[in-house]
C-alpha cells in the first residue's frame, strides 16, 4: 500500500470516526437490514456528500476508488458520491461498472447518481441493456433506476416498458424498483403505463405494488386512481 493510499484511508477513517452518530447508526441499520450492522458507522448523508467533494479533488482519490471492497457502508457511500462528480462520460461509465459489483444494498445503489449518463443518452441506453442482463441484483436495480430517472420524460420510448417488464428475478429490491418505476410512469406517461398495468404483463406482486405506490401519490388524478384500484389482482 503506497503512502498516498495510507494517507487517504487515514483521512477517511478519521472523518468517519469524528462524525459517527450512534443513534443514526441504529436508524440506518433498521433501514438496511440485509447488511451487517457492524459495517455501519452512522454518518449522515449531507456530511458524506460534503466530504466526498473534497475527496474527488485529491490526487490520491483514485487510490481510494481502487481499494475495493470497502469495509464500511459509509465508504461505499463516499465512493458513490466521488464517482458521481466525474464529468467524462467514458470514465464515469468505467467507474460505475467497476463499483457496481460491490454494491450490496439499496441505499448505496440508489445514491450512485446516474445524472452524468445524460451527457450521452444513446450510449447510456446501450449500457442499461447490458446491466439489465447482469447476474448481480444491484446492477439490475441501478439499470432500472437509470430508466426511471433519465428516460421517463422527454427521452421516453414505449419499448423501455418492455425492458422492465422482461426483468424476471426473485429479489425483493429488484422488484421493488420495478414497482417504483411503473408507479412513476403512471404519473409521467399515464396512458402508456396504464396499458401495461391493464395488460397484466407484470408479475402479481410487482403489479399490485406499482398500483399501491401510484394510488399513494398526489400526482395521480382521482379518476386514474379509481381505474387502478379496479385493476388490482387478488390471488
Amino acid at each position: 500500500m503506497g503512502k498516498g493510499t495510507v494517507a487517504i484511508h487515514e483521512d477517511i477513517a478519521a472523518f468517519l470516526a469524528s462524525h459517527a452518530d450512534e443513534g443514526y447508526r441504529a436508524f440506518q441499520a433498521k433501514l438496511i437490514p440485509n447488511i451487517d450492522a457492524a459495517t455501519i458507522v452512522g454518518v449522515r448523508t449531507p456530511e458524506l456528500r460534503k466530504f466526498a467533494k473534497g475527496l474527488a479533488r485529491r490526487e490520491d482519490a483514485g487510490e481510494f476508488l481502487a481499494a475495493l471492497p470497502h469495509g464500511a457502508f459509509e465508504e461505499n457511500q463516499l465512493h458513490s458520491f466521488v464517482i458521481a462528480q466525474e464529468r467524462d462520460f467514458g470514465k464515469l461509465v468505467g467507474e460505475i461498472e467497476r463499483f457496481l459489483p460491490f454494491a450490496d444494498n439499496w441505499a448505496t445503489c440508489d445514491q450512485l447518481s446516474c445524472r452524468g449518463l445524460a451527457a450521452n443518452p444513446d450510449a447510456a441506453l446501450v449500457k442499461v441493456r447490458q446491466w439489465l442482463e447482469s447476474d448481480h441484483e444491484y446492477t439490475v436495480r441501478f439499470a432500472i433506476g437509470v430508466l426511471l430517472q433519465l428516460f421517463l420524460d422527454e427521452r421516453f420510448r414505449p419499448e423501455f416498458f418492455e425492458w422492465v417488464v422482461a426483468v424476471s428475478r426473485p429479489e425483493y429490491y429488484v422488484n421493488m424498483v420495478r414497482a417504483w418505476y411503473f408507479a412513476e410512469a403512471l404519473a409521467k406517461q399515464p396512458a402508456a403505463a396504464e396499458r401495461v398495468i391493464a395488460s397484466g404483463a407484470l408479475d402479481e406482486w410487482t403489479h399490485n405494488k406499482a398500483i399501491q405506490k401510484a394510488i399513494e401519490s398526489r400526482r395521480i388524478p382521482f379518476e386514474q386512481k379509481g381505474r387502478l384500484r379496479a385493476l388490482k389482482r387478488r390471488s
